[in-house]
C-alpha cells in the first residue's frame, strides 16, 4: 500500500465537500476520480498532495514515498529557461555530473598522472563515481528531458526559451513534463489532458500506460480515462464508490447498480405495502391477530431502503426553425490570422458542408482551426481565398473562449437581452433546464465558473434555432455529465454541424467526417476519430508495402498485403466473436442471478407453481449459459 486516506471530511464554511471519504491506493494503481463540477475532486487531490489539510479524517503514507502532483492550471513560474527547469528535475543527478567532470579534470592533470599511487586512486573513485550515476540514470538524463520535451509538444522550442514566455497553457504543460521527469512513486493529475492537442494526447497515454508508479487522475476526458485507468472512484453526493475497469466499464457498471438498487428498493415496498394490507385486515380478528402483530413486529424491524436517485442534470435539445439548402458551405484556398501583424497561421484550406453532415476540424495546437472558425463567422478576415455559404443558412456560434458573453450581465439578464421578444418565464424554463434556478439567474456572468459560462452560452445557442451550429471546443468546461447530455442533444439535431474539438470520445459518437488541418491545406477522412486512426494506419501499411515493390515482384507483394489484410480481418472477426460470447455469458449470469433471487423472496416460499415456473427459467437460462461458455471457449481457442 502507498496510501491510505481513512473518513476525510472537509467542509467550506457550512458547506459539506467530502464526507467520510475512504481510499487506499496501491503499488500500480490506476484510479480515474470522477464526478460533477463542484463534487470535490480537486479538493480530495489537493489533501492527498498535502497542499490542502481535511478536517476530520486522516491520510496515511511512508515518510520516503514521493507524491508528484500537479493542480489544474498549475503551469511553472519564474524566470529560468525551458532547459534549466527541466535540468531542475534531476538536481542530485547534476550535482553527480558535476562531480564527474572535476574528477575527468583531474585524471587529465599531468601532475596527477605524475604520482601512480594518487592516480589508481583517482580512477578508482571514478569509476565508483560513474557506475553510480548510471545506475542513477544519468546517462540517460539528457535523452529523457528530449523525449518528453518532444512527446510534450516542445520539441520545436529553443532550450533557451524563457518559461514566462510561455502561455499559460503551455506553462501547465512543461508543469506536467518536469513532473514526468521526476518520475515519483504516485501521480496526482488534475486535469492533465488541459492545452493537449490530440497527437500529445496519445503520447501522454502510451506514457502511463507504461509508467512505473500509482497515479490517481482527475479528468473529464472520456477517452483519456479509458485509455489510462484501471479502476474508477466517483465522487457523488460528498460520498466516493469505487468501480473496477475503466471509463466506459464504470458507466455499465453504475448503470447495472442502480437498475438493481432500483429494483430492490420497488421489491421491499411491495412487500412492506403487502405486509401492512395483511396487519389491516386482521389484526381486529381473534383467529389471526398473533400473526398480525408477527406481521407489525417484523415491519418495525425491516430496515428501509432508501429510493435511488440519479443528481440533477441538465436538459435541453438543439431544433432549427426553417431547413437550409442542400449546398451548406464552400471554402475555397482559405487563408488567415488572427491578428493583422501575424502572418497566416494556414493556406490553401479548401473543403464542403453538405446539409446535415457532422463535420470535426482536428489538427495540431496553433495551426488556425479557431482561427478558421471566426473567419467563418466573419469576426476575422481572410488573407486569401473565399467563403460562400448556400441558401437559407443561419449560423449559431459557440465560442470556447466565452467572448460573446457579457461579464457585468446577470444569467437572466445575458439570456433574455439576447431574446427580449421572449416572456421572461419561458427564459426561466430554460435557464432552469440549464442548471440555473432561483436566485442562480441572478449570479453575474463575471461571477460564473468555466462550466457554468459554458451551459449560460449553451443556453443562447438552443433558442437561436439555428440549421447550422460552428462549434469550437464544445465539451470544454463541462463534465462528464453535461458533456453525455451535449452528446445527446447534438445527436438528435437534425441541423448541420462544423466543429473544433480534442474530446475524442466526443469525436466518436458525433463526427461522421474530418477535416484535418495542416498549415499548408487539408486532409480528408469519412467517418469518426477511430475510422480515421485506422485509415491513416491502412496507409502507412500501404506506403511500406509499396517501397517493397523495388525489390519484389508487384503481384507478390499484394498478394502478402492481401494476405496480411485478411488476417488482421479475421483477427478483429474473432475478436468481435470473442466480445460477444463474453457478453452474452455476462448477460445470461445476470438473469440467472435475478432468477435465483426472486426464487429466494417471501412470496415465492408461498407460491409453489409460480416457483415451479422460474426454476425452470432458471434451468433454461443455465443451459444457454453452459453453451455460452462453450461458444466463449471456442472463441479463445480459434
Amino acid at each position: 500500500m502507498l496510501l491510505q486516506a481513512s473518513s476525510v471530511t472537509k467542509h467550506y464554511g457550512v458547506t459539506p465537500v467530502l464526507e467520510g471519504i475512504t481510499l487506499q491506493i496501491n503499488e500500480r494503481d490506476r484510479i480515474g476520480l470522477v464526478g460533477v463540477n463542484g463534487a470535490g475532486k480537486s479538493t480530495f487531490l489537493r489533501i492527498l498532495a498535502g497542499e490542502l489539510t481535511a478536517d476530520t479524517g486522516s491520510v496515511s503514507k511512508p515518510r520516503e514515498l514521493k507524491v508528484g502532483y500537479l493542480a489544474q492550471n498549475g503551469g511553472l513560474q519564474g524566470h529560468r529557461t525551458l532547459i534549466e527547469e527541466m535540468n531542475s528535475a534531476f538536481g542530485p543527478l547534476l550535482d553527480q555530473e558535476k562531480a564527474l567532470q572535476k574528477l575527468e579534470e583531474r585524471i587529465a592533470d599531468p601532475d596527477e598522472l605524475a604520482n601512480a599511487e594518487r592516480y589508481e586512486a583517482l580512477l578508482a573513485q571514478y569509476a565508483d563515481v560513474s557506475d553510480k550515476f548510471r545506475e542513477n540514470g544519468g546517462y540517460e538524463m539528457k535523452n529523457r528531458i528530449r523525449s518528453i520535451l518532444h512527446g510534450m509538444g516542445f520539441g520545436s522550442f529553443s532550450p533557451d526559451t524563457e518559461v514566462s514566455s510561455l502561455s499559460g497553457g503551455q506553462r501547465t504543460r512543461l508543469a506536467l513534463a518536469r513532473l514526468l521527469l521526476v518520475q515519483p512513486e504516485l501521480l496526482l493529475l488534475d486535469e492533465p489532458t488541459n492545452h493537449l492537442d490530440i497527437d500529445t494526447l496519445t503520447w501522454l497515454e502510451q506514457y502511463l500506460r507504461s509508467y512505473a508508479g500509482a497515479m490517481v487522475i482527475v479528468s473529464h476526458d472520456r477517452y483519456f480515462l479509458d485509455a489510462t485507468v484501471t479502476a474508477v472512484v466517483e465522487i457523488e453526493r460528498h460520498a466516493a464508490t469505487r468501480y473496477t475497469g475503466n471509463y466506459s466499464r464504470f458507466m455499465d457498471l453504475k448503470a447495472a447498480a442502480f437498475a438493481q438498487q432500483l429494483k430492490l428498493y420497488e421489491q421491499q415496498r411491495k412487500d412492506i405495502s403487502r405486509m401492512e394490507d395483511f396487519v389491516q385486515r386482521n389484526i381486529v380478528r381473534a383467529s389471526t391477530t398473533r400473526r398480525a402483530q408477527s406481521r407489525r413486529n417484523a415491519l418495525e424491524r425491516i430496515e428501509r431502503l432508501e429510493k435511488p436517485g440519479s443528481l440533477r442534470q441538465a436538459s435541453f435539445s438543439f431544433s432549427t426553425e426553417r431547413r437550409s439548402g442542400k449546398e451548406v458551405l464552400r471554402a475555397i484556398n482559405c487563408s488567415a490570422a488572427p491578428k493583422e501583424e501575424m502572418a497566416p497561421l494556414f493556406r490553401n484550406v479548401s473543403f464542403e458542408v453538405k446539409r446535415g453532415e457532422r463535420l470535426a476540424l482536428l489538427g495540431p495546437n496553433g495551426v488556425g482551426k479557431t482561427t478558421l472558425l471566426r473567419a467563418l463567422m466573419e469576426k476575422l478576415p481572410l488573407r486569401t481565398g473565399a467563403i460562400e455559404w448556400g441558401a437559407g443558412v443561419s449560423l449559431g456560434y459557440y465560442d470556447q473562449e466565452q467572448r460573446e458573453l457579457n461579464p457585468a450581465n446577470s444569467v437572466l439578464e445575458e439570456v433574455w437581452s439576447a431574446f427580449a421578444h421572449l416572456p421572461e418565464a419561458e427564459i426561466r424554463t430554460v435557464l432552469g433546464n440549464f442548471l440555473f434556478s432561483g436566485d442562480d439567474v441572478r449570479k453575474k456572468v463575471s461571477a460564473l465558473s468555466g462550466g457554468e459560462k459554458a451551459r449560460v452560452a449553451l443556453s443562447k445557442l438552443m433558442l437561436r434555432k439555428a440549421n447550422v451550429l460552428l462549434l469550437d471546443e464544445p465539451t470544454n468546461h463541462l463534465d462528464l455529465m453535461s458533456r453525455e447530455v451535449l452528446e445527446a442533444a447534438l445527436d438528435e439535431y437534425d441541423g448541420t454541424l462544423l466543429f473544433v474539438s480534442h474530446d475524442r470520445y466526443f469525436l466518436n459518437r458525433i463526427a461522421d467526417r474530418i477535416v484535418e488541418l495542416h498549415s499548408d491545406g487539408t486532409v480528408h477522412f469519412l467517418g469518426n476519430y477511430d475510422e480515421m486512426i485506422n485509415k491513416k494506419q491502412e496507409m502507412i501499411e500501404w506506403e511500406t508495402a509499396s517501397k517493397v515493390l523495388s525489390s519484389q515482384t508487384t503481384q507478390a507483394v499484394v498478394s502478402d498485403y492481401e494476405a496480411d489484410k485478411q488476417a488482421k480481418r479475421d483477427e478483429r472477426a474473432r475478436q468481435r466473436k470473442q466480445e460477444q460470447a463474453e457478453a452474452e455469458v455476462a448477460r445470461l449470469e445476470k438473469e440467472l442471478a435475478e432468477l435465483e433471487l426472486q426464487m429466494a423472496t417471501p412470496e415465492m416460499a408461498t407460491d409453489y407453481m409460480k416457483l415451479r415456473e422460474k426454476q425452470e427459467e432458471a434451468e433454461k437460462t443455465r443451459l444457454a449459459l453452459d453453451e455460452a461458455y462453450q461458444t466463449w471457449e471456442a472463441s479463445m481457442q480459434d
